[in-house]
């Protein structure tokens, strides 16, 4: 093997430590908007039911949802996107320095997404993701429809609230990573 390839086998595994390191960042930072989202939940809800709460506090709930459901699935994207990049390019790309083209580098990359109950749970975590990010902004919205003041403004406000929840759960559907093996 060529110095140069030592070299660049050297700073490809530096990519790979950095990038390992990028996702298990965005893996904690994600993981931490759901508690926020509940936090930023019981908080609207509280606010609502105290003895003077007025019904129209719930229209603060989709926007909080949609920010923070918006915020998590950017990064769990990006989480997917550097899997993808490390199980297609940079794999591969080390493999072929080795001297080992199509062999397997990074086995976990590719393995842990071969496990038969993948499925199961990417469908799961797809429920818990819409039922934590849009059904409790849906559930205000319609609380807000059938107990709040009635004024025009605010069911205006209510609808266009609705269609950014119904976008967020478009994408958060769109960008289920459902798929199993590479």
């Amino acid at each position: 093997m060529s110095d140069a390839s030592v070299t660049t086998g050297k700073l490809l595994l530096v990519e790979y430590e950095r990038l390992k390191e990028e996702q298990k960042t965005r893996i904690g930072f994600r993981d931490n908007l759901i508690y926020a989202t509940l936090a930023s939940m019981a908080g609207v809800v509280a606010a609502t039911l105290t003895p003077r709460g007025h019904s129209g506090l719930l229209l603060l709930l989709p926007p909080v949802c949609v920010v923070l459901g918006w915020t998590y699935l950017v990064n769990d994207e990006k989480v997917s996107a550097l899997g993808r990049y490390l199980r297609l390019t940079l794999a591969p790309r080390l493999a072929e320095l080795a001297g080992a083209p199509g062999e397997e580098v990074f086995g976990w990359e590719i393995a842990h997404r071969s496990d038969p109950e993948r499925r199961l749970r990417k469908v799961s975590q797809l429920v818990v993701d819409l039922g934590t990010f849009c059904l409790p902004a849906v559930s205000a919205l319609v609380v807000f429809w059938v107990d709040g003041p009635g004024r025009g403004d605010l069911t205006v406000v209510s609808v266009m609230e609705l269609l950014l929840v119904l976008a967020l759960g478009v994408q958060i559907v769109r960008y289920a990573d459902l798929a199993q093996g590479r």
